[in-house]
C-alpha cells in the first residue's frame, strides 16, 4: 500500500475509508465529485487513496449530514477547518439554523397532525356505500 505524506499512516483505499467512516463508497466518491475531500494521491493501479486527513473530513461529513446540514455550509465548515482558523463560530452559526430549520418543520408537522385529527374526529363511516 502506498504511504502518504503525512506521518500518521498509510494511504487507504476507498473500500477501507467506507469500513472506517460507515460511508458507501458511492458516497465518498459523490463528496469527492463534490469537492469536499480530496484524494491523497492515485495508486499505480489508478484507485483512490485517502490519507487520516481525509478520513477525518469524511467523519465531521457524515456527523453534518445526519444532522441534515446542507453540503454548502459542509463546504463552508470545511474550509474554515481546513485553513486553521477557529471554526467554532461557523459550526455554532450551521447548527442554529439547522437548529431553527427542526423547529419550523416540527410546527409545520403540528399544524398538519392537528388538520388530521380534525378530519378523523368528524369521520363518518359510509359503510362502504357510496353517497
Amino acid at each position: 500500500m502506498a504511504s502518504d505524506n503525512y506521518s500518521d499512516g498509510p494511504a487507504l483505499k476507498i473500500g477501507q475509508v467506507a469500513k472506517n467512516t460507515g460511508l458507501s463508497v458511492k458516497t465518498i466518491r459523490f463528496y469527492c465529485d463534490q469537492g469536499l475531500v480530496v484524494p491523497s494521491c492515485r495508486s499505480e493501479g489508478g484507485y483512490r487513496l485517502f490519507d487520516q486527513h481525509a478520513v477525518a473530513d469524511l467523519v465531521i461529513i457524515r456527523a453534518l449530514r445526519s444532522m441534515d446540514v446542507p453540503l454548502g455550509e459542509i463546504r463552508k465548515i470545511l474550509d474554515v477547518r481546513r485553513s486553521g482558523v477557529c471554526n467554532c463560530a461557523t459550526l455554532k452559526n450551521s447548527i442554529q439554523g439547522q437548529s431553527a430549520s427542526i423547529e419550523r418543520r416540527v410546527s409545520e408537522l403540528l399544524v398538519m397532525k392537528e388538520e388530521l385529527d380534525r378530519l378523523l374526529a368528524g369521520w363518518q363511516d359510509c359503510g362502504g356505500v357510496k353517497s
